[in-house]
């Protein structure tokens, strides 16, 4: 059997600065998810694509999160490097997608080294696109994988909700830049240096995130190293590891596969939220709030990329306050955690505080009922302030989602492992040959393992397998956005089948197409309010788990 040897470690003085290390990268990765979903649906509009088009190309979102997620849990957790399971591959995935996001910035410009302009290089524009498009998701998603499953390797449980919800805070930090970023007018105060367009520069700057922010991370963390036994095949086929994915999908244990299911109703109604946000922002502005002048912009694109900024970016901070507000106010699902005594004369408040906080699952159920309601009244929009509005309602709900569902499920994986209070699993195996841990230095603090003790060869731990989780509800995550590109292409194909008017060609927001537009509904609001049912259905199923 494999083992794991060595000791999780995380450079920093305080528990504060090492959850910012551990969580660093989540910064870049949700920077770049946030250019994506804000500027990569007006960019295929842009480049002439119908709105049908562009959400069965939206495909590479969930198409991704199936195959890649799962896929690269497995790999990660028999990973057998010197330098650890995990952040190997979050390094060489981080530089592909830095690598994708430059050739999709500058598409137009590659394949105008080959093509001449006009319609010889219009397809082969648009195909670039979408490959670099699907590459940088694919690669993303491995980021992403790695970066949960080691927060889960190294925490003990009893701080498993501490570093969900200090990586939702960081994802809320990586949002609010992506969309101040957004907001500003780039080309303006950068000059043409980075890029000729707003867009340009904003995958160089989103490619330098998520290079800069998983450094940070593989620096500071130190992870346990897995040892083979002599003479053991490390290598699996293409079909062992599909087959180990799906044994584990057939036999999740009841409260993993709850918390599943609830990840996929809930995600339904935040696919096409997240996806076309900024560009239902965009258009509710020119339908309903745009001046004449406005709706003759030369880059329709830049000029909605940004009106979606600027919004989000209000969101973003109400993310963030949340981020911070809302874990200091919800109980740990954790209770037999250690939590210290406040001082004497406070203690009494303290206790009757803690009585009244909520658990992570009423949190929630809260978060799902309030996103509903708010998409609910997405259709009825008739102006672009009341549209942010509801926006930004979700931005509580958005810090919920990121936050509750990795924390219950890394608590139950701990538990799986036992890692609780009767927790075995790992010891250090100091005589095993060819192993060379990191040097941690004086300035790594070792966090006390919960596993120590017992004899890694009489136990399979779970924790092992922690890749495989985040994986399969990564599966449940996916899924329903299969669901929501179905949904949203009937939409799109029955409400607004032609081109984008605002969009297609850059400068159409003044034509004849635009008024018959504005008189009918939004397809993407349509979306919205179908998102919000389901989420409804996201609700019940949260509230079941409580009583498995």
């Amino acid at each position: 059997m494999a083992t794991l040897v060595g000791s999780a470690s995380i450079k920093g003085s305080t528990e504060t600065v090492r959850m910012v290390l551990l969580t660093f990268a989540t910064i870049g990765i949700t920077f770049t998810w946030g250019i994506e979903m804000t500027y990569c649906t007006p960019y295929l509009l842009n480049l002439g694509l119908t709105k049908s088009n562009t959400s069965l190309i939206w495909i590479a979102g969930p198409l991704s999160g199936l195959v890649v997620q799962p896929i690269a849990g497995v790999i990660a957790d028999e990973n057998t490097s010197k330098w650890g399971r995990r952040r190997p591959l979050m390094v060489v995935s981080a530089v592909i997608v830095a690598l994708s996001l430059l050739v999709l910035g500058f598409t137009r410009e590659l394949v105008g080294l080959v093509f001449a302009g006009g319609e010889n290089a219009s397809r082969p524009t648009i195909f670039l696109a979408v490959v670099a498009l699907y590459v940088v998701d694919f690669a993303i998603n491995v980021v992403m994988s790695c970066s949960r499953s080691l927060i889960v390797d190294t925490l003990p449980l009893e701080m498993q909700q501490t570093g969900a919800a200090w990586a939702s805070r960081m994802s809320s930090i990586g949002h609010m830049i992506g969309y101040a970023a957004g907001s500003i007018d780039l080309v303006q105060m950068l000059g043409t240096t980075l890029g000729s367009s707003q867009f340009q520069q904003l995958t160089v700057i989103a490619a330098l995130a998520i290079l800069g922010s998983t450094a940070v991370t593989c620096w500071a963390v130190t992870e346990k190293v897995l040892v083979m036994p002599k003479g053991a095949t490390q290598a699996k086929g293409i079909m062992q590891v599909l087959r180990q994915i799906w044994s584990t999908v057939r036999h999740l244990p009841p409260r993993v596969q709850a918390i599943c299911w609830a990840q996929f109703w809930s995600w339904i109604g935040w696919f096409p939220f997240l996806f076309y946000n900024t560009t239902w922002l965009g258009e509710t502005y020119f339908r309903y709030d745009a001046p004449p002048e406005a709706r003759q912009s030369k880059d329709a694109l830049g000029d909605m990329g940004r009106i979606g900024s600027t919004s989000l970016f209000v969101y973003s901070c109400v993310t963030f306050i949340g981020a911070f507000a809302l874990p200091l106010l919800v109980r740990s699902p954790d209770e037999g955690g250690f939590t210290q005594r406040p001082p004497q004369a406070i203690a009494g408040f303290v206790k009757k505080l803690n009585e009244k906080k909520p658990d992570l699952l009423t949190t929630w159920i809260c978060g799902h009922l309030l996103f509903a309601a708010a998409m609910s009244f997405a259709p009825f929009a008739r102006s672009f302030r009341f549209a942010t509005f509801l926006v930004c309602l979700c931005g509580l709900p958005w810090t919920i989602a990121m936050w509750a569902p990795s924390a219950l499920l890394g608590v139950e994986v701990n538990r799986l492992s036992g890692g609780g209070e009767d927790g075995a699993a790992y010891r250090r195996l100091s005589d095993e040959p060819g192993i060379e841990l990191p040097n941690t230095g004086d300035a790594a603090v070792l966090l006390e393992d919960p596993m120590a003790g017992a004899d890694a060869a009489d136990v399979a731990s779970t924790a092992e397998l922690s890749g495989v989780y985040f994986g399969i509800l990564n599966i449940y995550t996916t899924l329903p956005q299969f669901c929501g590109t179905f949904i949203a292409t009937i939409v799109f194909s029955l409400l607004e089948p032609g081109k984008s008017p605002e969009l297609s060609g850059d400068g159409g927001g003044g034509s004849a197409d635009s008024g018959r537009e504005a008189s009918g509904p939004n397809a993407i609001a349509v979306c919205l309010f179908i998102g919000a049912m389901s989420t409804v259905v996201a609700a019940f199923a949260t509230h079941k788990l409580r009583h498995l």
